[in-house]
């Protein structure tokens, strides 16, 4: 595959301030516009964009609590990403491409505080200051994802905490592996990984099945029926992360390209064909199509092409789509009863196995011969692809186990009392009510 085709996607350049100065890299005002304007719709994803569609899906006594968890996770992430964050995942002190050390797992701390961050800092053609924030905002809505699987049911302080560590401990060091560059694992591997089909999506999707599991069923699920209590909510939601989701795709170019310009394409035509494949089996399953379901459509297809967006073309955007709208379907209303978790808001029947389809699919969709961008061997790519889908499965699986169940010793259980989840969350964790 062409090296140089891999470093358009955002973070293939995280070594690239290092090497700014030295290549004589000069402000693109254009590039840096662009940029600016993603970082804000990226922002936009978490508030109000996930805040709404999450928190019109659950009971109204727990609307307030989705958004105070959005408010507060969004804080504390923000400030760990000054402190470390940006460094462990950027720094790439100690990378050799082909080797495999700890520095092929995680940075280091060359930039704790951001104290060697100047107003003049370029990475590429941008200003550094400008490419942390955007990858801040990566960092900020990712955990927030996995908060979906356990809503309505874990205390305050326990989601505060896990969102830190596991910012600290999964987020981190596979945003690391994927996206720094020659030296880090996955890259090595030769990962096809645009805007984070692993890091983001499936990452957070196996982590919420696995805090639904660890947590347990909320009472009553699923004898008692929980609709969502606002559907405006929560489709005004699902359609600022659709917008939002531009920011996320093209803003990953970091430029404003002709890259950027077929991300734009690929992400549009993969939301369009998801709710036409979502609303055809679910009209065809079920005789009436919902609204809800061509939401859910829109996400699945947007969580599929993210990883493919820069690589695939635009016939490979509309059939990964369609069949994700389907598959995704199929994992929320068939896999999901049949195995009887208890994924509240379907984080990992839509961010998990729309990531695990998506970041499969880049393998075979990215190829030349069929409309893509990228010179590669089908066949070998699907499995460069499966190999990190499943190492991505494997390291986040096991991690966040080992988190919440640490966190449950501290806080003394990760779940609110039986009291406090029949009173709701907005009173009995926050004091305070959405509707008088």
């Amino acid at each position: 595959m062409g090296e140089q085709k891999r470093k358009g996607a955002l973070f293939g350049l995280a070594m690239l301030p290092a090497l700014a100065s030295a290549q004589e890299v000069t402000l693109d005002s254009g590039d840096t516009a662009w940029m600016m304007v993603s970082t804000v719709l990226v922002l936009m994803m978490l508030v109000p964009g996930l805040a709404l569609f999450y928190g019109g899906m659950v009971r109204a006594k727990n609307l307030l609590s989705v958004f105070t968890q959005c408010f507060a996770v969004a804080g504390v992430i923000g400030l760990l990403w000054v402190i470390y964050g940006y460094s462990l995942f950027s720094d790439t002190t100690g990378m050799k491409e082909g080797v495999v050390n700890l520095h092929s797992l995680i940075g280091g701390f060359q930039h704790f505080l951001l104290m060697d961050l100047r107003r003049e800092s370029l990475t590429a053609a941008i200003p550094e200051s400008v490419f942390a924030t955007f990858q801040m905002t990566f960092a900020l809505i990712t955990p927030m994802i996995i908060a979906g699987a356990f809503a309505e049911r874990m205390k305050f302080s326990a989601v505060v905490l896990f969102a830190a560590l596991w910012f600290t401990f999964c987020y981190i060091p596979l945003a690391h592996m994927a996206w720094s560059g020659p030296g880090g694992l996955l890259w090595d591997w030769g990962i096809l990984e645009f805007a984070g089909g692993t890091v983001v999506h499936i990452n957070s999707g196996v982590a919420g099945l696995v805090a639904c599991l660890v947590l347990g069923k909320r009472k009553g699920y699923p004898t008692t029926a929980m609709p969502p209590h606002n559907m405006g909510f929560a489709l005004t939601g699902a359609a600022l992360l659709w917008v939002g989701w531009f920011g996320f795709n093209v803003g990953s170019a970091v430029a404003a390209s002709t890259n950027a310009g077929m991300a734009m394409l690929t992400t549009q035509i993969a939301a369009c064909s998801g709710i036409v494949g979502w609303l055809a089996i679910e009209w065809w399953k079920s005789g009436k199509p919902s609204a809800l379901g061509a939401a859910s459509g829109a996400l699945a297809g947007l969580v599929t092409i993210t990883p493919a967006c820069g690589f695939v073309g635009p016939g490979g955007a509309l059939v990964m789509g369609f069949f994700t709208g389907i598959i995704c379907f199929f994992a929320i209303a068939w896999l999901k009863r049949s195995l009887g978790y208890d994924d509240s808001l379907d984080a990992f029947g839509l961010h998990g196995v729309g990531g695990i389809v998506g970041s499969i699919l880049t393998g075979v969709f990215a190829s030349t011969s069929l409309g893509g961008f990228e010179d590669i061997d089908i066949a070998s790519q699907v499995l460069i692809q499966a190999k990190s889908v499943l190492f991505t499965i494997v390291y986040c699986a096991i991690v966040t186990f080992v988190l919440l169940k640490t966190i449950g010793l501290v806080t003394r259980g990760l779940r609110v009392s039986e009291e406090v989840e029949q009173q709701g969350l907005d009173i009995g964790s926050h004091g305070e009510r959405a509707y008088s």
